[in-house]
């Protein structure tokens, strides 16, 4: 047999990380994917129902993400723990990694859950109007109870993906997403013999959906075979401390980095409700465009964080920077292709969401358009933040890349979104732009942080 030229052993070597990266990356969008579609269903119907309540429900649903996505912060501090611990082949931490996290997620969602209840005379507070302020509260007043199934689903994603076991994630939300689309079709306009609950109507759907999918997720983790030495729910009460406070120490500042960009849009969506209902549900629907293709690195960046992860478990140096360089080179490439589709077809994108009877419908597209192109331009610098996000968390570098977040997206990209929407005038563009400068910011520096870092046992304990 020919020996291989060091050339052709490192193409293989490669290729493998390529193809690795795919393996578990692809269950891992298809995810984000699914998941993202139960909200971009909830959006498109309720855009069919009405304006009024498609307005609503983005600021409903929008409360709720801020408030989920911090306690996802500590599920996110799962994954890196999980996939180092796997990387040392030591399952018994794997479980003490997830259950404690699990623990965490639960005392989360007890503590926050009242707040949502009095979210009305919030946003009237912030300058909502009244009316949709009440169909907000509305909606969260029943969707709020997704917040136990939705957090501990996060939980059991990290354990799947850590051990590169990511198949049945995906499939768990293709049938959630099958479930919340149906539930909404009946409960939303009242078909099937179901009341017509409208904004309720979609609550109800998302709250069972996110149920369905725990329920499968979590009995696949305790009846399947391969998961059964890691016992995740045996003496599940029984306290392990030391894991506790270190997928709280991990997760505070992923939670935290997670909310300012979160926060961010949030903040947008507030000022573009300052600018009238039709702009702030076209703000939802090129929101709802965005978030489509922003789960693509982002389930590209847990795939960073699990390689780089295992790779910093076993000690192999080589492996983790080409992880690194595989996973960031694909997602700029994908990053590029989607700017290029909404910069080609944003009407045809737009319209998927809107029903050509209702009275708004060619208002909303002239003010939807416009953003979509401006969320075309910050295609790249998304996936690069998001991958580079997820490269540092992958060697449990959360800190420094809180501040950087922290400082990116709230002096700097808020500022300028404010700026350019009604200081220069240039509004609901001006506040996507906005935006785009508070990534691009971001971008660059938690690039830089990864980059620079040559020794990453040392950004482990920075």
């Amino acid at each position: 047999m020919t020996a291989l030229s060091p050339d052709m052993r490192k193409e293989q070597r490669w290729s493998a990380h390529i193809w690795a990266t795919l393996a578990l990356g692809v269950p891992l969008v298809g995810t984000q994917i699914a998941q993202i579609a139960i909200a971009t269903t909830d959006v498109v119907m309720l855009g069919w129902y009405g304006t009024e309540e498609l307005a609503a429900t983005v600021l409903g649903s929008q409360a709720f993400f801020v408030v989920y996505i911090f306690g996802a912060g500590f599920a996110s501090a799962i994954l890196p723990l999980a996939a180092q611990a796997e990387g040392r082949n030591d399952p018994t931490h794997v479980r003490r990694s997830v259950r404690m996290g699990m623990w965490i997620l639960l005392l989360y969602a007890v503590l926050v859950m009242p707040f949502l209840w009095f979210l009305e005379p919030a946003l009237i507070g912030l300058g909502q109007k009244p009316e949709l302020a009440a169909l907000a509260s509305d909606y969260i007043r029943i969707a709020q109870w997704a917040m136990f199934p939705a957090l501990m689903m996060m939980a059991l994603r990290s354990f799947f993906a850590a051990r590169s076991r990511a198949g049945i994630v995906l499939w768990s939300a293709l049938i959630g997403t099958l479930v919340n689309g149906v539930l909404n079709y009946a409960l939303i306009f009242g078909h099937f013999g179901a009341p017509e609950m409208g904004v309720r109507g979609a609550a109800v759907a998302s709250v069972v959906s996110s149920t369905v999918i725990f329920l499968i997720m979590a009995g696949w983790a305790v009846l399947h075979p391969r998961h059964l030495e890691y016992r995740l729910f045996q003496r599940f009460w029984r306290p392990e401390w030391p894991a506790f406070f270190e997928v709280f120490r991990l997760g505070l500042p992923i939670g935290f980095t997670i909310l300012a960009e979160v926060g961010l849009f949030m903040a947008a969506s507030v000022m573009m409700g300052w600018l009238g209902t039709v702009p702030l549900a076209a703000h939802g629907i090129a929101i709802q465009l965005a978030s489509i293709s922003f789960m693509v690195p982002l389930g590209l960046s847990h795939a960073a964080t699990v390689r780089i992860g295992q790779a910093y478990g076993r000690g192999d140096m080589e492996g983790l920077a080409r992880a690194a360089h595989t996973v960031m080179g694909l997602s700029v490439v994908i990053a590029l292709a989607s700017g290029a589709l909404f910069w080609v077809f944003p009407e045809a994108l737009v319209s998927l969401f809107l029903d050509e009877a209702n009275a708004d419908a060619a208002e909303l597209l002239k003010v939807a358009v416009p953003l979509v192109l401006v969320a075309a331009a910050f295609q790249l610098v998304d996936a690069v933040q998001a991958i580079a996000a997820g490269q540092l968390r992958g060697i449990k570098d959360t800190r420094t890349p809180m501040i950087i977040a922290v400082i990116s997206y709230w002096p700097i990209g808020l500022s300028a979104a404010y700026g350019l929407g009604f200081g220069l005038g240039y509004g609901g563009p001006g506040i996507w732009a906005g935006l785009a400068i508070g990534l691009g910011v971001a971008a660059v520096l938690l690039n830089l942080r990864f980059v620079n870092r040559d020794r990453y046992l040392d950004v482990a304990k920075a």
